[in-house]
C-alpha cells in the first residue's frame, strides 16, 4: 500500500473523483490538471505493462520514464483488464463512486468492452465522460488512429511551420495537440460539472485531437472564407506584423522582437537610432513595412547583430519594445524570473530522488494546486482503491490477481 500525502480539503477540485483509463498524454493530462487541484485521480492501466507512457521518453533507474514521472503526478495506480468481464464489472463499481472518466481509445473500444456511454451513464447518471480521440466520436474519419503529430498536420498548424521554400516542420513539439486537447478536455469537464449542478445529469465531452489545433489558428479560416487566401509558411515571421520575428545577436544568441503596431515600431526605430524611418518616414505604417518585409527584418537583424543579447534586451526594455530571449531549457532553469515565479518544482521522489518538473498552473491565490507525488509504480494503490474504496477482501483481491483481472 502506498502512503500518499492527503490533498488539501479546501482545494479547488476537492471531493471530485476521476478515473483515468486513458494512455499517453491527451486525456491523462486533463486528469493530471484536475489532480493538481485536489481531485482524487485513479489511474487505471492494463496489468503487466501498464500505460505505454511509462516507457515513452527518457528511461530512469526505476523503470518508468521521466515523462511518466512528470505527467502522471498525483495519481493513484491500479491495474484492471477492462477486456475481461470481471474487469469491466470492477470498473463499473468504480464508476458508481466517480465523477469523471477520462479515456482516449479509438472510438468503439469502450463499447466493445461493454463499457459504452449507455452503460456507464446507467451505472452513474451524474458521470462526466471525457472522450479524446484522433478525429472525434463522429464523422467519416472517426475510426482512424492518430497521435499528436497527425493532429498537428490535419489541424493545419504543421503546414504553417517552417520556411516557404522548405518542407513543413514540427510546430515546436509533436505533442502540442495532446497537451492542448488535455486542456480543452479539462475545460469541457469543468463546464459539464457546472451544468451537472443544475441538472444532476452528466454528459459526454467529445474532442478530436486535431480540433484543439484548428481552434487556435486565429484568422486563418475567416480570411480564407472571405478572400480565398491560403496562408503559407513564413519562417519565424508572422503575417500581420513586421518586424515580428527572431533576430541574432553579437554573442551568438537570439532574441524575439514583436512590433504589433506602428507605435511599437516607432519605439524600436528610436532605440535603433533610426527614428527617421518611423512615423511619417518610409516605414511608418504596417502596409509600408509589409511591402519591404525583407529589408525591415534585415535592418533589425543588423542592429541586433551589433550588440550582445543582454544589451539588446536592456535597450528594448528601456524603450518599451516587446523583446525577449529565445531560451533553451538550460537557460530557462537559470533565469531569475522563472525562479522567482517558481515555474520549476523540485519534487523528492522515493524511486528516483529529487527531480525538477514543470510546476502547477494556473496560479490560484486562494486554492492553489500542488504536486504531492510523481508518477506512481504500476498497481501501487490496489489495496487502497479496491480494499478501502470498494470493500474487497484480501481473498477477493488474490482471486482477481490469480485470474489476471488486476
Amino acid at each position: 500500500m502506498t502512503d500518499h500525502p492527503a490533498a488539501d480539503a479546501n482545494a479547488a477540485m476537492a471531493g471530485i473523483r476521476v478515473l483515468d483509463c486513458a494512455t499517453f498524454i491527451a486525456a491523462p493530462y486533463c486528469a493530471t490538471v484536475m489532480g493538481e487541484f485536489g481531485a482524487d485521480v485513479i489511474k487505471i492501466e492494463l496489468p503487466g505493462g501498464g500505460d505505454p507512457l511509462r516507457k515513452f521518453g527518457t528511461p530512469t533507474e526505476c523503470g518508468d520514464s521521466l515523462l511518466w514521472l512528470s505527467e502522471s503526478r498525483n495519481k493513484r495506480s491500479v491495474a484492471i483488464d477492462l477486456r475481461q468481464p470481471e474487469g469491466a464489472a470492477l470498473f463499473k463499481r468504480l464508476v458508481e463512486k466517480a465523477d469523471v472518466v477520462c479515456e482516449n481509445f479509438q472510438p468503439g473500444t469502450l463499447e466493445r468492452w461493454g463499457l459504452g456511454w449507455d452503460v456507464l451513464s446507467a451505472v452513474n447518471p451524474r458521470l462526466v465522460l471525457l472522450r479524446i480521440s484522433a478525429y472525434g466520436q463522429s464523422g467519416p474519419y472517426r475510426d482512424r488512429p492518430g497521435f499528436g503529430r497527425i493532429a498537428n498536420a490535419f489541424g493545419g498548424i504543421s503546414y504553417l511551420a517552417g520556411f516557404p521554400d522548405r518542407p513543413p516542420v514540427t510546430p515546436g513539439s509533436a505533442t502540442l495537440a495532446d497537451y492542448l486537447s488535455g486542456l480543452y478536455g479539462a475545460l469541457g469537464v469543468l463546464l459539464a460539472l457546472r451544468a451537472r449542478e443544475r441538472t444532476s445529469r452528466g454528459q459526454v465531452v467529445d474532442i478530436g485531437l486535431y480540433e484543439s489545433i484548428f481552434r487556435i489558428l486565429d484568422e486563418l479560416l475567416p480570411v480564407y472564407d472571405r478572400t480565398g487566401k491560403v496562408r503559407e509558411r513564413a519562417g519565424p515571421g508572422t503575417v500581420n506584423a513586421v518586424p515580428h520575428s527572431h533576430y541574432p545577436t553579437k554573442d551568438g544568441r537570439w532574441v524575439a522582437i514583436a512590433c504589433t503596431n506602428d507605435k511599437i515600431f516607432a519605439r524600436l526605430a528610436t532605440v535603433m537610432g533610426r527614428p527617421d524611418v518611423a512615423g511619417q518616414g518610409r516605414l511608418g505604417t504596417f502596409r509600408e513595412r509589409d511591402a519591404e518585409r525583407e529589408a525591415v527584418d534585415a535592418m533589425v537583424g543588423a542592429w541586433t547583430s551589433s550588440l550582445p543579447r543582454a544589451e539588446v534586451l536592456r535597450l528594448c526594455d528601456e524603450g518599451q519594445v516587446p523583446c525577449g530571449p529565445v531560451f533553451a531549457i538550460d537557460e530557462i532553469t537559470e533565469d531569475p524570473h522563472y525562479r522567482a515565479r517558481g515555474n520549476a518544482a523540485r519534487v523528492d521522489d522515493p524511486r528516483v530522488g529529487p527531480l525538477r518538473v514543470p510546476a502547477v498552473m494556473p496560479r490560484l491565490t486562494e486554492t492553489p494546486g500542488a504536486i504531492r507525488w510523481l508518477g506512481p509504480p504500476l498497481g501501487s494503490d490496489v489495496e487502497q482503491v479496491f480494499g478501502d474504496l470498494l470493500g474487497l477482501s484480501p481473498q477477493q483481491l488474490e482471486t482477481l490477481k490469480a485470474q489476471k483481472v488486476i
